[in-house]
């Protein structure tokens, strides 16, 4: 990125205050970035405990697969999911407080004994799937806010800070060069008029 400037003081210190922002700015975003990455590592490693979990459960009931094949999956519904928000790192996240589950009225004398027992298994099953997902959108958000913080980081970093000082830099070395070349003019334009006063007075 170029950056834009002129040969001046006026610019100078334009391109001064704006250096000093990005660089106060810059420990707070790779403060933020440091945050956002052991935040992603850690709803990563809780989804995979819910995974495993998930997977516990359904090997422990594997066992009744037969029963599983007569049981009305359709008897159970989510019926409302509760959740509240969380800023963590500066992003604004989903959480999940609780699952509400409907079941639809049915006969316990008509059904197997198990059935209450299966509708408790796949409410069991449905709010660990559920919870998966809010962290699945809890990794995707935090994510996509590290990866915008470590493009800021690496903008300030690699691109604008040195961009900034390497314009004062060339503005400061004008500006001497300019200062230099107008006091060697005057002594050139001193030695000169002290010249022509030598040779006034040495026709007098």
């Amino acid at each position: 990125m170029a950056i834009k400037f002129q040969y001046n003081k006026t610019s100078r210190q334009q391109l001064e205050k704006q250096l000093k922002i990005r660089e106060r700015a810059l420990p707070t975003l790779q403060n933020k970035e440091t945050a956002l990455r052991m935040e992603v590592k850690r709803a990563k490693n809780e989804i995979d405990e819910l995974e495993k979990e998930l997977e516990k459960q359904i090997r422990s009931y594997q066992k009744m697969v037969g029963m599983w094949l007569e049981f009305d999956a359709s008897l159970l519904r989510v019926k409302d999911v509760h959740f509240s928000k969380k800023k963590i790192a500066g992003v604004l996240i989903p959480i999940l407080e609780t699952v509400d589950f409907e079941t639809r009225p049915f006969s316990v004398f008509n059904r197997p004994k198990w059935y209450l027992d299966g509708v408790r298994t796949l409410e069991t099953l449905a709010e660990i799937g559920i919870r998966r997902d809010f962290h699945e959108l809890r990794v995707q958000r935090l994510d996509y806010a590290r990866k915008k913080t470590t493009q800021k980081v690496n903008l300030f970093e690699k691109v604008q800070i040195p961009g900034y000082q390497d314009a004062i830099l060339k503005i400061k070395r004008y500006l001497e060069d300019e200062e230099n070349l107008s006091k060697s003019s005057q002594k050139i334009m001193r030695a000169h008029l002290e010249k022509k006063k030598e040779e006034e007075n040495s026709v007098w």
